[in-house]
């Protein structure tokens, strides 16, 4: 003791040792959901990527009512086909008519795939708000998807936004970069160059860039590092991300995407969807699993899930025979969801919208 004077020992700082486990837990809790978006869209793309992964061929008056029921659900994005020759993809042949039909549904944001300029064409001629072009960052899936290398592809896209400008279209060009996690025939893709040809195609013009797990190969530590990478070049014109749900992992993959700062998902409702040239490629983050899981999570999307669930058991009926996926549909709503009653079974029939606010019109 120094005389006339008592001695205080010094303090160290307080280490996250020790605070209580349920402080520190709410402190990580808090400190993930702040990163995340209070609403998400999601893209319903069942209608291309589901139905061109199936052999049943849908009538034309089933998909408008699909897309109606979907609009009617509170889907405001839905892409509506691709324009490529009906010889080879049977199931699509309509595209046209449905682009026609789906612009008289007030605020729909319809979408079509387009491989190539013709397809371009098309989409400017039938009005779609966007034309999404699919690279592949594997050369071999881009060689056996569209017989072109993906630095091709890119030269394609210059051409198409070459075309939409001297049309005077407001069509946007999204430049979707598929296999960026691997390829079922090619093995291994180098991030570096899914990276290089996602700058290539905003060089070129594309308006919006989007990243895809085609196979199902993404965990969510690879989703978070290439998503935070492509963030930091392409910022909010990194427009969406593509799961499938092949390995288990398409809703982890989501919510790693979301927190490296993306809020638009593509979804196919019943989980269908695939790739006709990557063999082993199934089932895409389902529509209804999705918008629960946003939904429970406080994230706002806009879209009633019991008028999905119903959607979804009409069109399990037009593809009777075919495989559908998801869980949603099977154990219902739990009564602790935002909207159900609990004093009543929260079925299939028990209609909910999803997250807190209320229905919402998404524009791109």
């Amino acid at each position: 003791m120094i005389s006339g004077m008592a001695y205080i020992a010094p303090t160290r700082p307080r280490q996250v040792a020790d605070l209580p486990a349920r402080i520190v837990v709410r402190a990580m809790n808090a400190r993930h959901l702040s990163s995340l978006p209070s609403r998400a869209v999601i893209r319903e793309v069942g209608l291309r990527d589901g139905l061109q992964s199936v052999q049943t061929i849908v009538p034309t008056e089933h998909k408008r009512e699909w897309i109606r029921a979907a609009y009617e659900a509170g889907q405001r994005e839905i892409e509506i086909g691709s324009f490529v020759p009906a010889r080879l993809l049977p199931q699509l042949a309509d595209t046209a008519e449905l682009l026609d039909f789906a612009g008289t549904l007030p605020g729909l944001f319809c979408s079509v795939l387009v491989p190539n300029l013709r397809g371009a064409e098309l989409a400017l001629d039938h009005g779609a708000d966007l034309m999404l072009v699919p690279l592949s960052a594997s050369h071999a899936h881009s060689l056996a998807n569209l017989r072109k290398t993906p630095d091709e592809v890119v030269a394609e896209v210059a051409r198409m936004r070459a075309a939409r400008d001297a049309a005077g279209a407001r069509t946007l060009i999204e430049g979707g970069v598929g296999t960026a996690f691997g390829c079922t025939i090619q093995g291994h893709v180098d991030a570096a160059e899914v990276l290089r040809l996602m700058q290539a195609l905003l060089d070129a013009g594309a308006d919006r860039v989007s990243l895809a797990d085609t196979v199902g190969y993404a965990d969510p530590a690879q989703v978070a590092s290439l998503f935070e990478r492509a963030v930091a070049i392409a910022g909010d014109r990194l427009w969406c991300g593509h799961f499938h749900d092949t390995r288990g992992l398409g809703l982890a993959n989501v919510y790693a995407a979301m927190q490296a700062g993306v809020s638009r998902f593509d979804a196919c409702l019943g989980g269908i969807g695939g790739c006709p040239h990557a063999p082993g490629a199934s089932g895409n983050v389902a529509s209804e699993d999705l918008a629960y899981m946003l939904g429970s999570m406080g994230i706002d999307t806009g879209l009633d899930i019991g008028a999905l669930l119903r959607l979804r058991g009409r069109v399990a009926g037009w593809l009777a025979g075919e495989t559908l996926h998801g869980t949603l549909w099977r154990a219902g709503l739990p009564k602790t969801f935002p909207g159900v009653d609990a004093g009543h079974d929260a079925g299939l029939d028990v209609p909910s919208h999803c997250g807190a606010a209320t229905s919402s019109t998404f524009h791109a």
